[in-house]
């Protein structure tokens, strides 16, 4: 029996062995990039990055597309190429491509199936708005694409993707998919320069149906919200918060606080349930969106009271906890505190001093909604670190709901960084 295990077992390992030189019979049709055996593992296991520090070799004769191969030339699939980044490669494909025709017509065809799947979120008298592409989850590294209204905005984050004839298919399955009355193409500052992107001429849109869109009304969950192309975080706003803002407000009751309102998405759904609500945040300008989006649904909300407070939130947290200020529903939705695994210590203590303080302010039976968008933050350590502000503040807590992001930004389980938001839903007692 022993014998036969054994047989059975180096028979497995030549078939494995006798099945390599097929892969190397794969055509490679561009100029090929010879990474490392761990970032080759890496990509074998289903992820799409090629860090730096991870190629052996790069190309002499490099363009936008790149077949990516083993030290031993099995060829691993093509990837987006970038001279600067510090993830130079991004595959795009497990196989071959045959240059930049076929790549045109995979982006086209991966675009409809990405717009196509959000389909059964958009509801013209709810939602019509949502994240149409998210990057790596479809199979699209390096582009975003967000739908406000009429409005549609497009990102276009690595150095392979700054081209005439990418933006030409791009536009073009938008117009047949959702016929937006606009398309702007909103470059992220920060990754222009990393990138080395070229600046979009005089703001011209993509697209345009008539006169130009720069600004709409948008609408989540029934609510309306101000949209401006030239201003806000993000491409404008924050889209992955959609199913929390409706789950926060099934859960809030009483007086409500929204820290880190921004333009008020949280605070105007706490009002729909808390008949009064006050939205925090560090900057005017963001509050100064909120108060026209507050406006603009001051019909829906009826006569819940919504106030807003420009302040530093761990400052005026502090104070009002020692003050003994009480809410009976507690929103917390920070920015990224740890934008790299080097932060992540600095921003767990952030994340307890925020928790620990909302712990004090709430009454019992009291409504904590506390959010992390930090990727390098892990649900485990998130949580840990409200578990040791309850224990800190001497108050049960218990887990209501785990929640992430929006099914408009799905996530992709081999690839970890597709998964970035946590959001906790708790009843402290």
């Amino acid at each position: 029996m022993a014998a036969e295990k054994r047989a059975r077992g180096s028979k497995s390992v030549r078939d494995q062995a006798e099945q390599e030189p097929r892969l190397t019979s794969q055509k490679i049709e561009n100029p090929a990039a010879v990474i490392s055996r761990r970032a080759a593992d890496r990509l074998r296991a289903g992820h799409v990055w090629v860090y730096r520090s991870d190629v052996v070799e790069f190309p002499g004769d490099a363009t936008r597309l790149v077949s990516v191969v083993d030290q031993r030339g099995i060829l691993l699939g093509t990837a987006l190429y970038s001279s600067v980044s510090e993830i130079p490669l991004r595959l795009i494909s497990t196989g071959a491509i045959a240059g930049e025709g076929e790549w045109l017509e995979l982006l086209g065809k991966r675009l409809r199936t990405a717009i196509e799947d959000r389909r059964a979120i958009l509801s013209p008298a709810e939602t019509n708005a949502c994240r149409l592409v998210f990057s790596e989850a479809d199979e699209l590294p390096g582009i975003i694409v967000d739908k406000y209204g009429d409005l549609v905005i497009v990102q276009l984050l690595t150095q392979a993707l700054d081209d005439e004839a990418i933006r030409i298919v791009m536009t073009k399955a938008l117009r047949e998919a959702i016929n937006p009355a606009t398309i702007l193409e909103r470059p992220d500052p920060r990754i222009r320069e990393l990138e080395q992107l070229s600046v979009p001429l005089d703001g011209a849109p993509l697209y345009a149906r008539g006169e130009p869109l720069a600004r709409t009304l948008f609408r989540l969950n029934g609510l309306s919200f101000h949209y401006d192309a030239g201003a806000g975080q993000k491409t404008g706003a924050f889209l992955d918060q959609q199913e929390n803002y409706s789950a926060a407000a099934r859960y809030a009751h009483g007086e409500a606080l929204d820290v880190c309102t921004y333009q008020g998405g949280f605070a105007l759904h706490l009002a729909r349930s808390s008949p009064r609500v006050t939205g925090v945040d560090v900057s005017r300008a963001a509050l100064e969106v909120a108060e026209q989006n507050l406006a603009a649904n001051r019909d829906a909300l009826g006569n819940s009271q919504v106030d807003w407070v420009e302040a530093n939130a761990f400052d005026l947290l502090r104070d009002w906890s020692d003050s003994g200020a009480g809410f009976d529903t507690i929103v917390l939705d920070p920015p990224a505190f740890a934008k790299s695994k080097r932060a992540v210590e600095g921003a767990l203590r952030g994340y307890k001093e925020l928790n620990l303080r909302a712990l004090k302010m709430l009454r019992p039976g009291g409504i904590l909604v506390t959010c992390s968008c930090s990727h390098h933050v892990s649900l485990e350590d998130f949580t840990a670190v409200v578990a040791s502000a309850a224990g800190d503040a001497r108050r049960r807590v218990r887990l209501l709901e785990r929640r992430g992001a929006a099914a408009d930004h799905p996530v992709v389980l081999t690839i970890p960084e597709t998964e970035y938001l946590k959001c906790l839903i708790c009843k402290v007692e």
